[in-house]
């Protein structure tokens, strides 16, 4: 029996990339050029840590005056806080400076400790 030849692969198209993306890229470029300094790197990731603290409050607060959100606010927190952990093996792949990766894990670290700290209120 003979063998058919194999069916071509389907090529996948090349998108051009836009405006907008170039212009998120050149950004976050900028920031870690920017971030270089290390009173700016530690200003940044203080600033993103008050930042989940805030957003880690805000959703205690918010499900504690709603009874009835309890389960909602707590789905949300873990898939918040399994995401960033499961973005992190793939930020410390590849890049010499880390600046996306303290950020995502200072991130982390605020959301859990607003959370812990608007349990402790309600106790």
């Amino acid at each position: 029996m003979a063998q058919r030849p194999a069916a071509p692969r389907p090529q996948r198209p090349n998108f051009q990339q836009t405006r907008f993306q170039r212009r998120i890229a050149d950004a976050a470029t900028a920031l870690e050029a920017w971030a270089t300094n290390p009173w700016r790197r530690f200003s940044l990731l203080l600033i993103v840590l008050l930042g989940g603290v805030v957003v880690g409050g805000t959703l205690g607060s918010i499900s504690g005056v709603l009874a009835y959100f309890d389960p909602i606010s707590a789905l949300v927190c873990v898939l918040l806080i399994e995401t960033a952990v499961r973005l992190r093996p793939g930020l410390l792949q590849g890049r010499r400076d880390r600046l996306a990766l303290q950020l995502l894990d200072v991130a982390r670290i605020g959301l859990l400790y607003g959370l812990l700290l608007d349990g402790f209120k309600l106790l």
